[in-house]
């Protein structure tokens, strides 16, 4: 089976699975957005929801950042882990953003990724959650490994995976691609204890055919 071929098996199941995927991070407005993905990083969404529960109460735009001093910050985000080099990056990405943007977040891939703490990953959700612009595909640790164990790309390296998958995959479908990603490697392809014997794509699925073949059991 080619690797198109089996994206072909597998994305309609997953599609009709998870229909029209909404973002996991609360957000207001656009820069709140930025802020949690960049909060999100070694991080998990839920926890990232209740740090901005209470953060997002006093900021809304750039400028609120820059009102706010270091410390301040980091006692909201601490428990988001790496917090230091988190706030430090949100609050340099503040000022950046005023100087050249005001209020107003770029629609370009290329200048999101000139932003502290903004790399193609978070340029990429930013894009797609708010105005559905697609520049490529964002590579996160489900999307890596899930990519990998299915058998679409053979790659740890995500800026290879992310030029792998868009070409592999229909440019119309980056963004809900990482979306079904991410929320089956949540459900059933779950690291270090996938449940491959219930899974839906299992049949189509190179890690679970070779182990099929390994076992001696045909499927």
């Amino acid at each position: 089976m080619t690797k198109k071929e089996r994206l072909k098996k597998v994305f309609p199941i997953l599609e009709k699975k998870f229909g029209v995927p909404r973002a996991a991070l609360e957000f207001e407005t656009p820069y709140q957005l930025m802020v949690a993905v960049i909060l999100s990083a070694q991080c998990t969404d839920a926890r990232v929801n209740i740090v901005t529960k209470e953060l997002f109460k006093v900021v809304k735009e750039p400028k609120d950042i820059r009102k706010m001093d270091l410390a301040t910050l980091e006692k909201y985000i601490k428990s988001t882990g790496f917090y230091k080099n988190k706030a430090k990056n949100i609050k340099l990405n503040a000022e950046m953003m005023l100087e050249k943007y005001g209020d107003v977040i770029p629609k370009e891939l290329e200048k999101l990724v000139e932003l502290p703490g903004v790399g193609r990953k978070t340029a990429n959700v930013v894009l797609g959650e708010l105005w559905n612009i697609r520049e490529g595909i964002v590579v996160d640790t489900h999307v890596k490994r899930l990519s990998n164990l299915i058998g679409f790309v053979k790659s740890d390296n995500p800026e290879i995976i992310e030029r792998e998958l868009m070409k592999l995959v229909p440019k119309k479908h980056w963004f809900v691609y990482s979306h079904y990603m991410i929320l089956h490697g949540r459900d059933k392809c779950i690291a270090r204890r996938p449940k491959c014997d219930i899974c839906e794509i299992r049949d189509y699925c190179k890690y679970n055919l070779d182990n099929l073949k390994k076992s001696g059991i045909n499927n």
